[in-house]
C-alpha cells in the first residue's frame, strides 16, 4: 500500500539525527577559532539543528519557489563578485574593502534568495518538457478523504474512467482509517474495514495511481484543516462527500470534488408531466399518500397511491424539488376505472 520515496518516516529522522551528530563531532574535533573543546561541540550541534530546520522548510516548499531561489541567489552571488571586483580597484582601505565584500556577498544573496522564492511561481516548468513531470504530477493529484473512501463510490466513479492519474493518501487519513477500523463499535469497525477494502482494490487499478505521503501538520489538529493544508502545498484537489469540508475548503480556495454533487448532476432529468414507472413501498405522512425510491435513492412522493403499497404503478410527474440533501419528485396516481360494457343482443 505503500509508494514512498528513498527515505521516510523514522529513517530520515535517524538520518537527521546522524547528521547532527556527525556536524556536533567534526567541529569538536577540528576546534576552529581555537574554541573549547564544549564550546565547539555546542556551536556543531547548533549548526546542525540550524541546517535540519532550514531543510525541512525547504522539504514544504514548491519546486517553482526552490528554482527561483537558486537563480535569485546565482544572480545575487554574481552581482556582489562584480561589484566586488571594482572595489578592489578603489582605493578604499584594505579591512574595509574586505568588509564591504563580505557584507555585498551576504546581503545580495539574501535578497536574491527572497526575490528568488517570492516570484518562482510565475515560472513555466511545462516549457522544460518531462524534466519535471513529477512536480506537474503531484499538483494534478487527487487527495482523498477519509469519508469518500469509506462510502466506497469512488471505486466506481474511477472504474467508470472518469478519475485518472495520482490518488494520494495522506498517512494521517490512514490513521483515522484504522482507528475507525479498530473501533469497538460493530458498525464503525465494518465501515473502517471497508474503506482499507477499497484501497486495496483502488491500487490493483490500472487507471490511477495511489500514492501514500507522509506530509503531516502537528501543529493543525483535525484532519479536516490537515487536507486543507496538504492542498496548499501540493497545490491539488480534495475529493470528499463531507458538506462541512467542502464548504471551508472552498472558502480558502481550495479546488473540491465532491462525490455527492456528482451523483445529483449524473441523476435523469425530469420534467413536469412525464409519466414515471414507480414501485410504491410505504405510506406517505400527507393523507393518501405513497412514496417509492427509485434506483440512485431518489425518493417520489405520490398522491392517491396509499392504496397501492407494495405494487408497481404508472404516476404522472407533477414537480420536482431540488433540494441540499438531494431531490424530490412528486408525482400522481390516476387509478384508471373500468368502462361498462353493454352487452349489445342482436
Amino acid at each position: 500500500m505503500r509508494e514512498d520515496g528513498p527515505l521516510m518516516g523514522w529513517e530520515i529522522w535517524a538520518f537527521r539525527l546522524l547528521f547532527v551528530v556527525g556536524f556536533g563531532f567534526a567541529t569538536y574535533h577540528l576546534r576552529p577559532f581555537q574554541w573549547l573543546p564544549v564550546r565547539a561541540l555546542e556551536v556543531g550541534v547548533v549548526l546542525g539543528l540550524l541546517c535540519v530546520i532550514v531543510e525541512m522548510r525547504l522539504e514544504k516548499a514548491s519546486l517553482k519557489r526552490l528554482i527561483g531561489a537558486g537563480i535569485g541567489a546565482t544572480l545575487g552571488i554574481l552581482s556582489a563578485v562584480m561589484i566586488s571586483h571594482l572595489l578592489s580597484l578603489t582605493s578604499v582601505e584594505k579591512h574595509s574593502a574586505s568588509f564591504f565584500q563580505v557584507a555585498l556577498l551576504l546581503v545580495m544573496t539574501y535578497i536574491g534568495v527572497v526575490l528568488g522564492t517570492i516570484r518562482g511561481d510565475v515560472l513555466n516548468l511545462s516549457a522544460l518538457g518531462g524534466l519535471f513531470s513529477g512536480e506537474r504530477q503531484r499538483k494534478t493529484a487527487k487527495i482523498l478523504d477519509t469519508s469518500v473512501i469509506i462510502d466506497g463510490r469512488i471505486l466506481d466513479v474511477c472504474e467508470a474512467g472518469f478519475v485518472e492519474g495520482t490518488l494520494m493518501v495522506p498517512q494521517f487519513v490512514l490513521r483515522e482509517l484504522q482507528l475507525v477500523a479498530d473501533s469497538s463499535d460493530a458498525l464503525k469497525r465494518n465501515r473502517g474495514r471497508r474503506g482499507l477494502d477499497i484501497l486495496q482494490r483502488l491500487q490493483k487499478m490500472s487507471s490511477v495511481r495511489v500514492q501514500i505521503v507522509e506530509d503531516d501538520f502537528p501543529q493543525v489538529r483535525t484532519v479536516d484543516l490537515k487536507l486543507i493544508e496538504l492542498a496548499k502545498l501540493c497545490e491539488g484537489k480534495i475529493i470528499t462527500n463531507d458538506f462541512n469540508l467542502n464548504k471551508v475548503a472552498q472558502l480558502q480556495g481550495i479546488t473540491v470534488l465532491n462525490v455527492n454533487e456528482l451523483a445529483n448532476a449524473l441523476k435523469p432529468v425530469v420534467l413536469p408531466g412525464e409519466t414515471m414507472h414507480v414501485f410504491i413501498l410505504k405510506e406517505g405522512k400527507e393523507y393518501n399518500q405513497g412514496v417509492a425510491y427509485l434506483d440512485d435513492g431518489t425518493m417520489v412522493v405520490v398522491d392517491n397511491a396509499r392504496k397501492m403499497i407494495s405494487k408497481t404503478i404508472d404516476i404522472s410527474v407533477t414537480s420536482v424539488l431540488q433540494t441540499t440533501a438531494g431531490r424530490m419528485i412528486f408525482g400522481r396516481y390516476e387509478e384508471q376505472r373500468p368502462r361498462a360494457v353493454e352487452a349489445v343482443q342482436q
